[in-house]
């Protein structure tokens, strides 16, 4: 495993270099199989995680067997940080989406060190600042914007990481299911979304891929009122 992609990472690359050394020194490697669960609700907080290659699906099945999606976390994102706060069970299931590599900070170890140096407490504030603004703005979608914006818009953050990577790609390793799921849409008008979008040129699908072919006019789309989502 090489933890280099996670200097391509916003949160972990304005870390103190002293805090970033100290990650990387506690971390331990954990390799997933495709399918293979990493925590489910319930469970008691067991540290901080780093994708290195691979993806982690957060998420939750109903009694009645309905499946929500969060997100995919993929590489170089850091995530688990809610526990360190709180203590708390976790909250959602986590399972690997395909083969996934991971560096794990162990939760003993790193209260440890927060109690050594609480100053970093901060930096773990931030991380979690950030996907809570993601929530906020997803909540907000969710109430006053149609399908279409929304999918256009989800499509736009994972192409840009969540805005934790400088760039954007242009290829996604995504299904039109899991867009359906992390939307709370029917696989069906997920589908007919796209596929106007590859009608239109602004994407092309193939089998669990999404690839956007015309960034701007995808984010006129995201956007139409021209109001300002974040």
């Amino acid at each position: 495993m090489n933890p280099s992609i996670l200097r391509q990472g916003h949160w972990f690359t304005q870390l103190p270099v002293t805090l970033q050394d100290s990650l990387l020194h506690l971390a331990r490697p954990l390799t997933l199989e495709a399918g293979a669960c990493l925590f489910q609700r319930g469970d008691a907080p067991c540290g901080l995680y780093a994708v290195l290659d691979g993806a982690v699906r957060i998420g939750a099945v109903s009694a009645q067997g309905k499946e929500a999606v969060l997100t995919l976390i993929e590489a170089p994102h850091w995530f688990g940080e809610i526990g360190l706060f709180d203590d708390q069970p976790r909250t959602h299931d986590a399972f690997a989406e395909g083969p996934t590599q991971l560096l794990r900070v162990p939760q003993a170890a790193l209260s440890r060190l927060l109690d050594e140096h609480p100053r970093y407490w901060r930096e773990f504030a931030l991380l979690m600042s950030h996907k809570l603004r993601l929530a906020f703005v997803a909540l907000e979608q969710q109430s006053l914007m149609s399908a279409p914006p929304r999918v256009a818009y989800r499509l736009l953050q994972i192409a840009a990481g969540y805005g934790e990577v400088d760039g954007a790609r242009r290829v996604l390793q995504l299904s039109q299911e899991q867009l359906a799921l992390m939307l709370a849409l029917s696989r069906q008008t997920t589908n007919q979304i796209l596929r106007a979008l590859e009608q239109d040129g602004v994407l092309r699908l193939s089998y669990g891929e999404i690839e956007i072919l015309d960034p701007a006019r995808l984010g006129q789309l995201a956007n139409p009122a021209g109001t300002a989502t974040g």
